[in-house]
């Protein structure tokens, strides 16, 4: 196979022009087979196989910087750059991960797993090369999808202002800026991206001098020109008013034209931007088909594009449910999601309240702050969102919701570890951020049931701001309703009293088992909110001089430590605190059962810290 001899970027320009269709058709073969083992992103990938193969005909990422927009369609990138064989272990405990990470390669710039941030670090590397008198090209490749994050656009609008080098490609793949209709936008695409017309525009700015904006002729013909285009294609126009010469659109599937294209984009010097339409899912039947299904996919058949473990019941679909249900019940309910609709179980509400429904695109900050105007006009917004994506409103979470203590509702999913996305994708900032918010309540559900019982709750129970934190899948043993209360005793024990919250109460009511049967009684207590903390119910509950607080949240600021402080400030302190968390550690691509066990959140890992710390060896 023509796609085993390629180790790196070098083997990819060493070969002609005719065997690139061949590497084109390996490279999708390999990404199918591949990814329907470990799972991952595919249909992205699918889609930028030609865009791929020509910017690294073109460029070298050893030394020219890339910088992926979120890095889901970064696969492609990896196999031509050394890392092929590395794919069995792909999104897998210690293995390749699914985004780019400069500790990987030096091919990878700059870590990508959150959208919209591509322009603005490649500028920064821009503007680097410049001061440090170093030449090399920089890139940031950009998907539709993440031009509805405002970040993108200060980025672009400071980029294309700065006059620097810079390639920008929007890699578009359902959406474009503004709509091009008709015959004469395609004529006029294809007219742009030849290389007769790059040369006449070199030349004929040539003939008016180093500066041509200076002359008169040159300004009144330039605003003929841009009248007219303005008026035949508008779309082109959005970048070239903020200061990027416009190229395209490039057909993103035309290998030889790309690698042209680009080569001229290299050559302008000066802010560029290349618009490539591509197919999302090319080349795999049904990914084109389901573009969404096969964005992020788990293993699968390739044969029949089937998953080969259907999912059951999960957080993400009772949460749906349940807001769905009481959406029926109250008129003033409505569902805000952020590109993830799917995702965050909101496909249901979507289609029978789809006057209350709002997807915002890849925009939480505008999520959050939009919700805010309609808890403020009288509407009870519930904003669905992952943890890890939450974390980009932030500052609107104080400023647009808390100050006013207005009744924003947050569903927040991915709560906690989500397993093979990896660092840029676990749930582990909220539990220390959310809390630390004035006003705020913040409610975790350890099942399906108790989750039911909570969305009403901070729907129609809770005044001011309120948060309903769930993780990934689907619940384990422990299913009893507790949610009455803000912290309940699951079991009594005296020497030892193991604290948690969430799923984790699973691991902890193992791990209790596991101590009894050697002797030592741990008391569980389970915290069903974890803002505001209940002092008065926490020096009730944990009694034992020894307090192990398990989370799989970071460190510093956890809830472990604001409930110590709690009881010490009643007088009731700890005499010992364990805190089983995180620590300072991102944790790395795994399974969840994988990462529990490595970071000794699992019942084993519990037990084995209340053993320590007792002095109690096995």
């Amino acid at each position: 196979m023509l796609l085993e001899t390629i180790h790196s970027p070098n083997d990819v320009r060493k070969l002609s022009r005719d065997a690139l269709p061949q590497l084109c058709k390996e490279l999708r073969e390999f990404l199918v087979r591949s990814v329907s083992e470990t799972g991952g992103h595919l249909a992205s990938n699918l889609g930028a196989v030609e865009l791929t193969v020509a910017i690294h005909r073109v460029f070298d990422t050893e030394r020219d910087r890339l910088v992926f927009d979120v890095g889901h369609q970064c696969y492609v990138h990896k196999i031509l750059t050394g890392r092929r064989e590395q794919f069995g272990s792909l999104r897998q405990l210690d293995g390749l991960s699914g985004f780019p990470k400069p500790r990987e390669s030096v091919h990878d710039a700059f870590i990508a797993g959150h959208a919209s941030n591509s322009v603005s670090a490649a500028l920064g590397m821009a503007h680097a090369r410049t001061l440090q008198k170093e030449d090399y090209s920089v890139l940031a490749l950009i998907g539709d999808g993440a031009l509805t994050g405002g970040l993108a656009y200060e980025g672009l609008n400071n980029a294309g202002a700065s006059g620097e080098p810079l390639i920008v490609i929007l890699n578009d793949n359902g959406m474009s800026i503004s709509r091009n209709v008709g015959a004469i936008p395609r004529h006029l695409g294809r007219l742009r991206s030849k290389p007769a017309y790059y040369h006449f525009k070199k030349w004929y700015r040539s003939l008016f001098g180093r500066a041509p904006e200076k002359n008169a002729l040159y300004r009144f013909n330039h605003g003929v020109k841009t009248w007219l285009k303005r008026t035949l294609w508008p779309g082109s126009t959005l970048f070239e008013d903020m200061g990027f010469t416009y190229l395209g659109p490039v057909d993103g599937h035309d290998l030889p034209r790309l690698c042209d294209v680009l080569t001229w984009a290299r050559e302008l010097h000066c802010p560029v931007l290349v618009h490539v339409n591509t197919v999302k899912g090319k080349g795999y039947p049904y990914a084109e088909k389901n573009p969404d299904k096969f964005h992020g996919i788990s293993p699968f058949d390739p044969a029949t594009g089937l998953v080969k473990k259907p999912s059951g019941a999960s957080f993400s679909s009772v949460f749906g449910q349940t807001l769905a249900d009481c959406a029926a019940q109250d008129g003033r309910v409505c569902a805000i999601t952020a590109a993830m609709a799917d995702g965050t179980g909101l496909t249901e509400f979507a289609k029978r309240y789809p006057d209350r429904f709002f997807d915002v695109g890849i925009a939480e900050g505008h999520g959050v702050t939009m919700s805010a105007g309609l808890a403020a006009q009288g509407m009870i917004p519930v904003f669905a969102v992952y943890s890890t994506f939450l974390q980009r409103g932030y500052d609107m979470l104080i400023h647009d919701v808390a100050l006013e203590g207005l009744h924003v509702v947050l569903g927040v999913d991915r709560a906690g570890l989500v397993g093979a996305d990896g660092e840029t994708h676990h749930g582990c900032f909220d539990p220390l951020f959310l809390p630390g918010i004035p006003g705020f309540t913040v409610l975790c559900p350890s099942n399906f049931a108790e989750l039911r019982h909570m969305l009403r709750q901070a729907l129609f129970e809770i005044s001011g701001p309120a948060a309903v934190r769930y993780p990934r899948g689907g619940e384990g043993a422990f299913q009893e309703d507790t949610s009455e209360e803000s912290a309940v005793r699951l079991r009594k024990g005296g020497d030892v009293t193991l604290l948690a919250y969430g799923m984790l109460v699973n691991h902890v009511l193992e791990a209790a088992a596991l101590l009894a049967e050697e002797g030592i009684e741990a008391e569980v207590v389970k915290l069903n909110r974890i803002a505001p903390l209940d002092a008065a119910v926490l020096r009730e509950l944990c009694t034992a001089e020894l307090l192990l607080a398990v989370e799989d949240a970071f460190g510093k600021g956890c809830v472990g430590q604001r409930a110590a402080a709690a009881l010490a400030e009643g007088g009731q302190a700890p005499k010992r605190l364990i805190l089983q968390n995180l620590g300072s550690t991102f944790a790395p691509e795994g399974s969840v059962a994988q990462l529990e066990q490595r970071f000794k959140l699992d019942a084993a890992g519990i037990a084995g810290a209340v053993r320590e710390a007792m002095g109690h060896e096995r």
